[in-house]
């Protein structure tokens, strides 16, 4: 339901604006440097000190008494005066067409929208290719960082799913912390007798859960497994990074430094977020180094014999 209002909404803010042609346009723009020039709330009848339902040549009336105060002949070192002179020019014209009045005066009894669509603000302010480019890096780096925090999120989760599966079945329905450690087979693929099953080795020591591959090594499953979601993962600086460390060598970190500060995690895209804690179920840690998790550090763990 909520869905369907946000579309509905959508329709007609969009009808409205595509309503909008060049002549409302002019108008708005009319409106605009009219108040700034004159004061807020300064109308076209207002500045030509008429009522709303004055008559064309009553507005022609009062524009030629205006244009001969306002004429730039009679006023030469009044700042801005051409200006105003062509702007009433231009209101006048505007009133003394039936057409065009009648476009003002929807406007003039509804108010000025606020938003008056994507083409006005292209054809008043005209942004450079620079400015497109900066605004769609802001875009899709702002949407990664969503997509990052959404991910981040469901790595939490599934960790805590884990978890509680792990010290469920070293613990039992009682679920009271046994002293010791504890190695049990946690399903990750959550069937039961289906062809989904993928059981995992972990050992339960305390409150900690450890992952346990075949060599015997740990893995401290806890919220550090996850990928933290950061601006400096988003594509656009990851590129920058990643050039700069090409461009200057030493200004990024060695192999070494990459492989003591890793958490087992390649958070170079979004993407990785997701697999993250996937790799560290699946068991993939035989390559690495037998050291476990805590804390964002590594730390030596033996295993002790059942």
């Amino acid at each position: 339901m909520k869905l369907f209002l946000f579309v509905a909404l959508l329709a007609v803010l969009a009808t409205t604006v595509l309503a909008w042609e060049k002549e409302d346009h002019e108008i708005f723009d009319i409106v605009s440097e009219l108040e700034a020039a004159e004061g807020k709330g300064t109308t076209f009848y207002s500045w030509l000190k008429v009522p709303s339902t004055a008559s064309t040549p009553e507005i022609s009336k009062a524009y030629r008494k205006m244009s001969m105060q306002l004429h730039p002949d009679k006023n030469p070192d009044v700042k801005g005066i051409h200006e105003r002179f062509a702007r009433l020019g231009v209101v006048a014209t505007i009133l003394r067409n039936k057409e065009s009045r009648k476009r003002y005066d929807f406007f003039y009894k509804n108010g000025v929208p606020k938003w008056r669509g994507t083409g006005y603000y292209y054809q008043r302010f005209r942004p450079g290719l620079g400015s497109v480019l900066g605004f769609l890096v802001i875009l899709t780096s702002g949407l990664q960082l969503l997509v990052q925090r959404l991910n981040y999120k469901k790595d939490l989760e599934r960790i805590q799913r884990f978890v509680q599966q792990a010290k469920a079945a070293a613990w039992g329905p009682k679920a009271i912390p046994l002293e010791g450690q504890r190695k049990v087979k946690v399903n990750l693929g959550g069937g039961e007798d289906g062809g989904n099953n993928r059981w995992i080795d972990m050992v339960v020591d305390g409150e900690d859960v450890y992952i346990l591959d075949p060599s015997g090594n740990m893995d401290l499953l806890d919220a550090s497994a996850a990928t933290y979601p950061t601006v400096s993962n988003t594509w656009f600086l990851a590129l920058v990074t990643s050039l700069v460390g090409k461009v200057y060598p030493g200004a990024t970190p060695s192999a070494s430094e990459e492989l003591v500060a890793e958490d087992g995690d390649d958070a170079s895209s979004v993407a990785d977020s997701e697999t993250s804690v996937q790799e560290k179920t699946n068991g993939v840690k035989s390559a690495r180094a037998p050291t476990a998790m805590a804390g964002g550090k590594r730390r030596k763990v033996t295993t002790k014999k059942q």
